[in-house]
């Protein structure tokens, strides 16, 4: 990276160049950010698993005539159906059942937030999925769910149109967090952070590596060089030999 009084101009080979040299460094960070966030994935963010129950709406008739008209309504009712399942009147007595069985902790705010509702276009099936740190309550929660609403929804409504399809099951695979996805994020965090250090560095770096950046870019006349000087040796014994000395010494040859 080239530097002058006025501006820092950033050249693209010599940016290359720059990271090249400072590779170990870079890869070293990299490495750092994947351990921290191995560490945070494993250690410090517990494990989630998700049950889904699957709820079909479609109310009962023997006429014919009348199916289709009952389908579309069925299908309208589905909005209203997805509001109904987070609301008081159905979690209250979920939460005290599970409360009951699976000594559940959360509160109504927490077992509202674990829900889940998904419905396709055109479908007259509800899914819902409850997330939970244990699998197995997870599940009895959302079979619990199923059972209240569809008695609910017979009282609040005057329709049985509520059919649970599919009873949620355990699964002891968790959700979250995604290791392998933190770790990755963690390594090109790590390299983030490498590369801008070392860019930084040599951003503020305002020492001479050059003898040509003296006198190309600053005009200023070079009087000699000093070695460097090793802690063991004396100070006395160190020479500065200028230009003017040099080309005495050699035209004396």
């Amino acid at each position: 990276m080239e530097k002058n009084n006025t501006e820092t101009v950033i050249d693209i080979q010599q940016l290359w160049e720059l990271l090249r040299k400072n590779i170990l460094s870079i890869l070293v960070w990299g490495l750092v950010g994947g351990i921290v966030a191995f560490f945070i994935s494993f250690v410090f963010m517990a494990p989630k698993y998700s049950a889904t129950i699957d709820l079909l709406v479609n109310q009962k008739v023997d006429n014919q005539q009348m199916q289709f008209n009952v389908q579309q309504a069925d299908l309208q009712a589905i909005n209203t159906y997805k509001d109904v399942l987070k609301k008081d009147v159905v979690l209250s007595p979920v939460l005290k059942q599970v409360r009951q069985k699976d000594n559940y902790s959360g509160s109504l705010s927490d077992l509202q937030n674990s829900l889940s509702i998904e419905n396709q276009t055109n479908s007259q099936v509800l899914s819902v999925t409850v997330t939970d740190k244990n699998a197995y309550t997870a599940s009895d929660i959302a079979n619990t769910l199923g059972s209240v609403f569809s008695k609910k929804i017979k009282t609040m409504m005057k329709v049985d149109n509520v059919t649970v399809v599919t009873k949620a099951t355990a699964n002891t695979n968790p959700v979250s967090p995604n290791k392998q996805l933190n770790i990755l994020i963690g390594l090109l965090v790590g390299i983030v952070i490498g590369i801008a250090i070392v860019v930084i560095r040599d951003l503020l770096d305002t020492t001479v590596k050059d003898e040509n950046y003296l006198t190309d870019e600053l005009g200023l006349v070079s009087l000699g060089a000093v070695s460097h000087m090793k802690k063991s040796t004396s100070r006395h014994a160190v020479s500065v030999v200028t230009d003017e000395q040099s080309v005495a010494t050699r035209r004396r040859v």
